[in-house]
């Protein structure tokens, strides 16, 4: 099966080089120019991988990216621009973005950025999902969760922490691992916020699923 890649670019004569290039490679893509455009064929479908340009018609892909991250969308992403300050690359990061290249680039370096990421998540391809014996699954390559048929929109913290238990089972995880894994450098922990997103997870999965013990931090019990 070939991947999927959303290209998000503007500039036409690079988006040509690249499909054909991506295309030789055995890659399917398809091709946005706008921010509206993009956002609205990520929500219909689901990608491999996204390449964001930044400078973009109707927005910018950081903030593209930020709302597709905000719907849960985990999708791998690199932001191709000619932007290059410390802080565009900040923003780019913060915005949840996997990893960024530089205008102009080599082909091949494109290439192996995206493969590098494919390679990443290629584990979690082998266990598609997490059921959770109420109708309610995890899908470990996606890091969507569904209800029967239907795709349920989580907030992005409650997604993190869902897929931070689903991956370490059985295994106690302190609030502070929590809390560094949860919220950025540049935010403050709230003891209070990961006591709403338990609950919350605990009536979507069960609420003998997640257990608390004091000095020991949360469990998922599978």
């Amino acid at each position: 099966m070939h991947n999927r890649v959303l290209l998000l670019e503007d500039d036409v004569l690079l988006s040509e080089i690249l499909i054909e290039f991506l295309n030789e490679h055995h890659f399917n893509i398809h091709h946005c120019t706008d921010a509206l455009e993009a956002m609205d064929i990520a929500y219909e479908q689901n990608f491999d991988i996204y390449l964001l340009d930044v400078m973009i018609p109707d927005g910018d892909g950081f903030k593209v990216l930020k709302s597709l991250r905000e719907m849960g969308k985990t999708t791998p992403a690199i932001f191709i621009t000619s932007l290059s300050s410390m802080q565009n690359l900040e923003q780019g990061y913060q915005s949840g973005c996997d990893d960024y290249i530089r205008k102009p680039f080599e082909l091949e370096e494109l290439l192996l950025r995206i493969n590098v990421l494919l390679k990443r998540n290629f584990a979690h391809k082998n266990t598609d999902f997490e059921d959770f014996g109420n109708g309610v699954r995890f899908e470990f390559h996606t890091k969507a969760v569904y209800q029967g048929d239907r795709l349920l929109f989580l907030p992005k913290k409650e997604i993190k922490l869902l897929s931070i238990f689903v991956e370490k089972p059985n295994q106690f995880i302190t609030q502070q691992e929590i809390f560094d894994e949860l919220w950025g450098y540049d935010e403050q922990p709230s003891d209070m916020s990961l006591r709403v997103y338990i609950k919350n997870l605990r009536s979507l999965i069960g609420k003998d699923k997640i257990v608390n013990q004091r000095g020991n931090g949360y469990c998922y019990v599978k």
